[in-house]
């Protein structure tokens, strides 16, 4: 067998294939199949078609439940959906299980990712493999306990890990960071010189993918369900109810067809395919993967799992060899995806994968004379955020989807799997699984091709990249930008992507940093961008202190505190609710009391019916009008205008509109966030600002807080709200599109001589972290309530008028809380950015979820949730007893707890007391 480096030194000396845009393509279809590091697949050896033999078994009329995929999340899915008493549950697998992607995957688990969700789903996985599996069935899964290493070869990568491993003790992983010489002793077999330190978890390992979806198949028939293999799905049959609403019926095959009300996408690459059965789309690009095995190794035998991330490679213990693969900036586009492949794999091409091999080498020297045994190159779909696609579709309810996994598949099974199954059964997952719910995507791109393929692109080449707090994307730029987009990037702004929408990050007095055209990392014979301004700007993100333009955001800051800033806003959702129904729906939908007079604005969340927390946003009571215009439909009876945050805004459209349809509402959701722009003026001198702009009386009497009118500025009509999001004396401007520049350029105008300045969200994230108010999705979670993050004041419990999650409140606050969610500031100039952990009296009691510089106060803030050690609720006497720390990289910090925020305890500000 030819060794690694002959494959190196072939691949250099080989001429390089045209590099014009065909290049994205495969050159060529699936080929026969390769030995893959199994012993075996869930196939048959011999024999003729399974496919032509028919279904595994006869196929039930109906079904509660229908997996489509006997990939891992297929099989995990429906072990855990049969785990939760369902027993009409059905897998359908179109030829046998494992085909496909799962079969030829590496099988890798790591226990520690930057994510305090994904620990918590990885866990599950772990014990699902190394124990529940086996106990229940008496199969071994494969699960192999060799451990892993993470290599850093800098200091910011050994930094990504100390995190990791102080995230890690929140959630009783045990890590440690290792020396080179300790590293090298534990893997004597290994390059160490050029190392910094390694993180090593002795509790990762692999699993076998044949081992464990055949014992999961066995633990869920043994409960119930049925596993149909040779099957394949023809088509999705839909259903409109008397509402409108679209809603699954049956799912048809070549052998018959099954009704049923739910329908789970487990399809893997082909989970596209199946999505365009039933009118979803599904945002993900399927690309080839590879890696190779190596002939024997003599003294590999038990050594660790590694992945040297600054080399773009993981080296798995394969018995007495290893195998090897990577991520790298050109992988191949699998353009047209063939639902005749099943267990092929394609032909490896060296170009692409030499990289792994350079760094593989550097690695672990011997591989430069070891033999390749065999190549696997397959399949794998990748995602625009590289996160999983899961949860109910929002424009077909009963379908779900469980895909997208970039490769983690067998990592994330277990956790997801049984999330999936809480989603279907309960209604909603148990943790909190936004960042994986399909509903976090807008529409606008999810049905945009250009868009899906480039971040698809981005996520693959940046999966080994360190995760840094403030990283941006490069791919998929300037797909939403309001009217003012380019009035601020002039003015030197510094722009932030979420969901598509551009949003000021901050200003640079460097002049302009426009996003050019994604460049694809220089891959495909484009040509990398050279002195990129943004560029520069975004790397100088890339670590784990303070940027060098810290003291930039500390001016913006200042200047809102001291005189007046302005932000531009336009980005948030904004969304009518009118109709017979919209009080009867706005006292069920949301957490207060919004059922005030005409003019008034509340700050509310919305909550699930365990509790939980799906949103915070303000509502604004609407005077009825027969005709409509710029700033309201027209409507009788009731009607609320809804401000929400930009980057959760599809899923609060989706959360609505789901409660509409269930309870029967007779309302419609307007969405007008297009439409409109939102120009925030907060400080000391907005009232005097403002003043000149708009026409009205401003004072606290005329005007008081939480409440809204309809006035001019600058000769257009505005929404004005006074309201604050960072603790200050202000008012935000809810403006027609054509409107937004003059009444920008009027707002600059009066501006000028009272100091106001432009600030973006880095100047918010600060500003708001100090006043104690709460980021969704940060500091407050779908699996977080308002009672444990100190929003009880959102909640009408003293009222006997029913709301959504109610019931779960009142006992949850009759139980007492088991978390109670915390304000820390610490002395010490030191950056946090959140996961660091949270000691009390010499214990780990939880983790940080946010935390940030408070200019003002000239600390570090830091928010999270922390449980009593014994289990019992976290009394008021639990937290003003401890002895607080944060543990920041494997340092603790002497840290103060506090129940109200240290700035502005009494809310002087936004009344306009100075």
């Amino acid at each position: 067998m030819a060794s690694l480096s002959r494959a190196l030194r072939v691949a250099a000396t080989c001429p390089r294939r045209g590099l014009g845009p065909r290049t994205l393509t495969s050159r060529a279809g699936p080929t026969s199949e390769k030995s893959v590091p199994y012993q075996r697949t869930l196939k048959e050896a011999q024999g003729p078609s399974a496919l032509a033999q028919g279904p595994s078994q006869p196929l039930p009329s109906t079904a509660d439940v229908v997996v489509i995929g006997g990939g891992s999340l297929g099989c995990q899915t429906l072990y855990h959906l049969a785990k939760l008493g369902v027993r009409g549950a059905v897998l359908l697998e179109r030829e046998r299980l494992t085909s496909g992607t799962t079969w030829h995957t590496a099988g890798l688990l790591w226990q520690l990712r930057p994510s305090d969700v994904e620990v918590e789903l990885l866990a599950h996985t772990r014990r699902v493999v190394s124990h529940d599996l086996e106990e229940e069935t008496g199969l071994h899964t494969g699960w192999i306990q060799n451990g892993g290493l993470f290599i850093a070869s800098n200091r910011q990568r050994l930094d990504e890990y100390k995190r990791l491993m102080s995230l890690g003790k929140a959630y009783g992983v045990e890590s440690h960071v290792l020396s080179p010489a300790e590293t090298k002793a534990l893997y004597p077999l290994m390059n160490v010189d050029d190392l910094y330190g390694t993180l090593y978890v002795p509790q990762d390992g692999t699993m076998d993918p044949a081992g464990t979806c055949t014992a999961l198949s066995r633990a869920a028939a043994a409960r119930g369900a049925q596993v149909i293999e040779n099957c394949p799905v023809t088509g999705i049959r839909v259903r409109t109810d008397d509402f409108g609403v679209r809603r699954v019926a049956a799912v048809e095959t070549e052998h018959g067809s099954i009704q049923t009300p739910c329908v789970v996408n487990c399809a893997g690459v082909w989970a596209a395919a199946v999505g365009r059965m039933a009118g979803v789309k599904v945002p993900l690009v399927a690309m080839h993967h590879a890696y190779v095995v190596t002939e024997r190794i003599e003294g590999i035998q038990n050594m660790p799992n590694v992945r040297d991330h600054d080399a773009s490679v993981y080296l798995r213990l394969q018995g007495d060899a290893l195998s090897v693969g990577g991520y790298e900036t050109n992988p191949i586009f699998w353009e047209e995806v063939s639902d005749k492949f099943a267990f092929g794999l394609f032909d490896l091409d060296w170009d692409v994968f030499s990289p792994h091999i350079e760094g593989a080498v550097n690695r672990v020297p011997v591989l430069e004379k070891t033999g390749v045994k065999s190549t696997v190159c397959g399949p794998e779909s990748f995602t625009p955020d590289h996160k999983p696609l899961m949860g109910e579709a929002p424009e077909l309810r009963g379908f779900y989807l469980g895909c997208g996994f970039n490769s983690a598949g067998m990592m994330l099974g277990g956790g997801c799997g049984q999330e999936l199954a809480h989603w279907i059964v309960h209604g909603r997952p148990e943790k909190d699984m936004y960042s994986y719910d399909i509903r976090r995507f807008h529409p606008l791109l999810t049905d945009h091709r250009r868009w899906v393929r480039e971040r698809s692109h981005e996520s693959y080449a940046k999966n080994y990249s360190v995760v840094f707090p403030h990283d941006e994307p490069l791919a998929g730029r300037n797909m939403r930008t309001d009217p003012l987009h380019e009035e601020l990037l002039a003015r030197g702004c510094v722009f932030q992507e979420r969901q598509g929408w551009e949003r000021p990050g901050w200003f640079t007095p460097q002049g302009t940093a426009p996003v050019l055209q994604y460049d694809y990392y220089g891959a495909y014979g484009n040509q990398a961008h050279r002195d990129y301004a943004y560029g520069r700007l975004l790397g100088d993100e890339y670590t784990f202190d303070f940027p060098p333009h810290h003291d930039v955001i500390k001016k913006e800051c200042l200047a809102c505190r001291g005189a007046a800033a302005v932000f531009n806003m336009s980005y948030f959702g904004k969304f009518y609710l009118v109709g017979l129904d919209a009080k009867k729906a706005a006292d069920w939908l949301f957490s207060a009391d919004v059922s005030r007079p005409p003019g008034s604005t509340v700050y509310t969340c919305l909550l699930n019916h365990r509790g939980g927390t799906e949103s915070d946003l303000t509502v604004s009571r609407l005077a009825p009008s027969p005709q409509a215009s710029a700033l309201a439909p027209a409507f009788e009876g009731d009607g609320y205008y809804l401000a929400v945050g930009g980057a959760v805004a599809q899923h609060n459209w989706a959360h609505i509109s789901a409660v509409l349809q269930d309870e029967k509402f007779r309302c419609q959701l307007i969405d007008s966030s297009e439409d409109l722009g939102m120009i925030s003026v907060q400080g000391p001198a907005s009232r005097a600002i403002l003043q000149e702009v708009l026409d009205a009386d401003l004072s606290n009497e005329a005007f008081p807080f939480s409440t809204h009118k309809l006035l001019r500025a600058a000769g257009h009509l505005v929404r004005a709200m006074r309201l604050s999001f960072v603790g200050e004396l202000g008012w935000e401007l809810h403006v027609p599109r054509p409107a937004c520049v003059p009444v920008y350029q009027a707002v600059m105008t009066a501006g000028a001589k009272h100091g106001l300045v432009n600030a973006g969200y880095r100047a918010i994230d600060s500003l708001s972290i100090e006043k104690g108010y709460r980021h969704w999705h940060a500091d407050l979670r779908p699996d977080d309530s308002p009672l444990e993050a100190g929003l009880a004041f959102t909640c009408k419990l003293k009222s006997d008028v029913p709301f959504l999650g109610r019931e779960a409140l009142e006992k949850q606050r009759a139980e007492g809380l088991r978390r109670r969610l915390l304000c820390f500031t610490v002395d010490e100039k030191v950056p946090m950015f959140g996961l660091e952990a949270i000691w009390r009296n010499g214990q780990v009691v939880g983790h940080i979820r946010r935390a940030d510089f408070g200019f003002t106060i000239d600390k570090t803030l830091a928010y999270g949730y922390i449980r009593d050690p014994s289990g019992g609720p976290v009394s008021l006497d639990f937290v003003k007893s401890g002895d607080y720390a944060l543990e920041r990289m494997g340092v603790t910090y002497p840290a103060q707890a506090h129940l109200k925020s240290p700035f502005d305890p009494d809310n002087k500000r936004v009344k306009g007391i100075y």
